[in-house]
């Protein structure tokens, strides 16, 4: 799906001319002597730390620039201030007490983290879930790729000086942390996943509560590309601005957005298909120059794409259970447990012992709001993981950093790093 791109030629005219095109004043020549002086004076390179306390690093990132001018030759990306150890952790949990280590690395996109870990054990122990199940995290999913990419858009407003945008997106994202509340009790660490299912079957009015977000939430996107996409002070600091060729992208190994804004059309969803993705209808959009803008561009009609993915996860909703009839993994129910004592022995077991996977090692990989998530897991046959690994996108994405910024400017240092989406949670792990 090729994007819809607005250019503005860049005039020198010093009066503003039609359409809203950039304006830039006159070069005026430094005439005689002084010139002379300006061309000999020579200055060193200056080294600046932006972060890792800074409102534009998206967390506790620390970048050590060194400066020519105001002209940036080397970038030096600085990580590890956040690093909690969730792999290594999650070696001394059983497999569902992992669940809540998940969504504590990308906390703007926990139900995406939730799902794709729990479909990694899944697909180790051969465990196929229900069809409601399928469902239900599918609309999870979609809804938390809206729910990161409205962070980002409105983060990066903010960064680029567009307040109103901060405002509009922040109220949507309030009604997605109702959703999330109603479904899991908590609005930002879900924990929802369960292996063979989820914590809990989807709560009465929440398909309605949903659908009525959906229909509310379509205007107010159209609203911000009416502030944004036409906007000739928002296409002066985007576009032409932080480019990467589809070429560089891919040896960097860019994913999702941020891959996709460059010409290369990949989405894991579409491509290597999980959850019946491929009977979904959505388009998968594609930017051609890879800069500031065309990610915009991208990560805009995702969410609309995300919308039409939910409208149809809501007309195939079918009923069920959600959770595999498996009582080695899943608890019985609290009437079962209280009345037979097979059941209560089953559910003895789970809590107490954990859930047991067959010896072997699994991989799975998701479409992310950042890009290809990836979650691997090895088991010895007990209850406890023997390494878990994590291809996290943002760890990847910010590799590229260094490449997209070093010649640009120091104003456009910002404006690169927060168009990236990262998030330091799942960097740092």
């Amino acid at each position: 799906m090729a994007l819809r791109r607005v250019v503005y030629n860049v005039t020198r005219n010093p009066e503003l001319s039609a359409g809203g095109s950039l304006v830039h004043a006159p070069i005026v020549p430094v005439q005689g002597e002084a010139r002379e002086v300006h061309e000999d004076v020579s200055g060193e390179h200056m080294l600046i730390n932006i972060g890792p306390q800074h409102p534009a690093t998206h967390g506790v990132l620390r970048l050590v620039l060194e400066l020519d001018g105001e002209t940036v030759v080397r970038c030096i990306p600085h990580i590890g201030y956040l690093h909690s150890s969730f792999e290594k952790l999650g070696e001394y949990r059983d497999w569902n007490q992992i669940v809540p280590l998940t969504d504590r690395m990308d906390y703007l996109a926990p139900l995406i983290y939730n799902c794709a870990y729990a479909m990694a054990v899944e697909k180790m122990m051969g465990i196929t879930v229900t069809e409601r199940c399928k469902v239900v995290r599918v609309m999870c999913m979609e809804l938390d790729r809206i729910f990161s990419h409205l962070l980002w858009l409105g983060t990066t407003g903010i960064d680029l000086g567009a307040f109103t945008v901060f405002l509009y997106t922040f109220q949507q994202r309030e009604k997605i942390y109702d959703l999330h509340e109603n479904l899991t009790g908590a609005r930002i660490t879900t924990s929802s996943t369960r292996i063979g299912g989820m914590m809990a079957d989807l709560p009465a009015g929440w398909v309605e509560q949903l659908d009525q977000f959906l229909t509310g939430f379509l205007p107010v996107l159209d609203e911000v590309d009416t502030l944004l996409t036409n906007n000739a002070i928002w296409i002066g600091r985007t576009q032409d601005v932080g480019g990467i060729s589809g070429e560089d992208a891919v040896n960097f190994g860019l994913s999702g957005p941020n891959l996709r804004a460059s010409g290369v059309s990949y989405d894991v969803r579409r491509d290597r298909p999980y959850y019946d993705y491929e009977t979904y209808d959505f388009d998968v959009p594609v930017g051609e120059h890879g800069d500031i803008y065309d990610r915009y561009l991208c990560r805009m009609e995702e969410m609309r794409q995300s919308v039409r993915i939910l409208r149809q996860a809501i007309q195939r909703l079918p009923g069920g259970p959600i959770n595999v009839d498996d009582p080695r993994v899943i608890l019985p129910t609290k009437t079962a447990a209280m009345n037979d004592m097979e059941s209560m022995i089953h559910h003895f077991k789970v809590v107490m012992e954990g859930v047991r996977a067959p010896v072997g090692e699994s991989w799975f990989s998701v479409e992310s709001s950042k890009g290809e998530l990836g979650m691997y897991v090895v088991s010895d046959g007990g209850s406890k993981p023997v390494r878990w690994r994590v291809r996290g996108p943002s760890f990847i994405n910010i590799a590229a950093l260094p490449h997209m910024i070093e010649g640009a400017l120091l104003s456009d240092v910002i404006a690169v790093n927060a168009s990236l989406d990262i998030v330091l949670g799942e960097i740092d792990r």
